[in-house]
């Protein structure tokens, strides 16, 4: 009996193990593309809110797939629906590497974006194959997975473009093939999750996705408010996460390379959490715990950020900062159409740095414990046989913030200056905070 309990208590990391490696290889090919993508469409002559809407054309397109996926898993089961997805995406990355004109841009990321919601199914395949103890450190792996993903993403895409010459369609191809290899190894490695169905008859019968199913989630008290918390926790932690590098640059004079290290280290920081923490944490204290402290951590980080001194870094240089922008060779533009206001270069030092770095910690440990521990709550209160459909309406809601994200910081950001953003987003997490110990039991 107590060998029995002793295992259950242990995460079987060999099952879950073709699970993670599929889906970082899959965020590979993502994250190479995302920091491209602006730059990308700026051939093509668009505007800033053109550029916008295409960013938040993948995480819509995700927040229509993700329910459908999820529940089209649970009908025909995780593998099927994992290498379909795939293929989509593989065919995604091919269209932008061939894409001339803008509305090819857009129709590859809508298809990505399709494509890419498959995340519901693997987040269903990793609670399929944990118990109750273990399935918070399954699903912070996959927060993990991602880490590192999208640690190693740009630096790939840096290695790309260096070897050919700043050529955007090598990058998009390399992604194909990640995204390549990501159907292999589902096809050849992956072992289906689910169980047969004890009446399959009514398996077959049930709707791939119903908006029923949505709201019938959210009218579930322990479900409902937990997507509450996820929406807008992903509003704020994706808003920073998107907008970061734009107020670094207005804030304190710093460029792509050096705001890239920052994301290095945090990605760091996140990997390091949900490898080597979470699970321990999840044990000890409990999943509730784990979002209450998170919301905590997230709403500290995110004011803290706002309140950044403005004073650029030492070695700030105004013009080198326009010139890295306006980019090189047949991608050059003026610099004198560039419309960022930067700094001037009085009042250079290194408060503004070390202050972002200190609050960048709790930002950091409350991004990397939210996610995991939420849809880990999610899972424990949702009926088996809907497990997948409810981790889509999930991703559901992650997807839907995502697009949110960016307009809604965007628009803070040009009207009210960069600080308010990330003061907003802190006061809304900590409104969350105050909330969640009465709802969340």
């Amino acid at each position: 009996m107590t060998s029995e309990t002793t295992t259950n208590e242990k995460l079987n990391f060999k099952q879950i193990l073709p699970v993670l490696v599929i889906v970082l290889v899959d965020l590979m090919g993502l994250s190479i593309i995302i920091p491209l993508l602006p730059l990308y469409a700026a051939r093509f002559g668009t505007t800033p809110l053109v550029i916008g809407i295409l960013q938040a054309s993948y995480p819509m397109m995700q927040f229509i797939g993700a329910p459908i996926l999820g529940r089209l898993s649970d009908r025909f089961g995780r593998k099927p629906v994992l290498v379909a997805s795939q293929i989509g995406t593989l065919s995604g990355f091919i269209l932008l590497g061939f894409a001339n004109s803008l509305p090819l841009l857009f129709i590859s990321r809508i298809i990505d974006g399709l494509s890419g919601a498959n995340i519901a199914t693997a987040q269903a395949a990793i609670a399929d194959s944990t118990t109750e103890k273990t399935r918070t450190q399954g699903l912070g792996l996959i927060g993990a997975a991602f880490g590192v993903g999208f640690v190693l993403g740009p630096i790939i895409a840096f290695i790309v473009l260096a070897a050919t010459g700043q050529n955007y369609q090598a990058v998009a191809f390399t992604a194909a093939l990640f995204s390549f290899a990501s159907i292999l190894l589902t096809s050849f490695w992956f072992k289906e999750t689910v169980q047969q169905s004890e009446n399959p008859e009514a398996s077959r019968k049930r709707r791939p996705f119903s908006f029923d199913a949505m709201r019938n989630a959210l009218k579930n008290p322990a479900i409902g408010f937990l997507l509450v918390i996820m929406f807008f926790y992903r509003v704020a932690f994706g808003g920073y996460e998107q907008l970061f590098s734009l107020f670094t640059l207005t804030r304190l004079g710093m460029d792509a390379r050096d705001t890239s290290g920052l994301f290095v280290l945090a990605g760091i920081t996140i990997i390091v959490i949900q490898v080597v923490l979470i699970g321990r944490w999840s044990r000890q204290k409990g999943d509730r715990w784990l979002v209450l402290m998170g919301l905590g951590a997230l709403a500290i980080g995110l004011i803290g950020t706002a309140l950044t001194p403005a004073a650029p870094v030492p070695w700030y240089e105004k013009e080198k900062v326009l010139e890295s922008m306006a980019g090189k060779g047949e991608f050059r533009v003026s610099t004198q159409s560039i419309n960022i206001k930067l700094p001037e270069e009085t009042a250079k030092g290194w408060s503004g740095i070390t202050w972002l770095l200190v609050a960048s910690i709790p930002a950091a440990v409350g991004g990397a414990v939210l996610h995991p521990a939420i849809n880990s709550l999610i899972s424990k209160s949702a009926n088996p046989n809907e497990l997948g459909g409810t981790l889509g309406v999930s991703a559901a809601a992650y997807s839907a913030a995502n697009a949110v994200a960016p307009l809604f910081y965007g628009i803070l950001f040009q009207w009210f200056g960069g600080p308010v953003p990330f003061f907003v987003g802190g006061l809304i997490l900590a409104g969350l905070w105050f909330f969640a110990p009465r709802v969340v039991k």
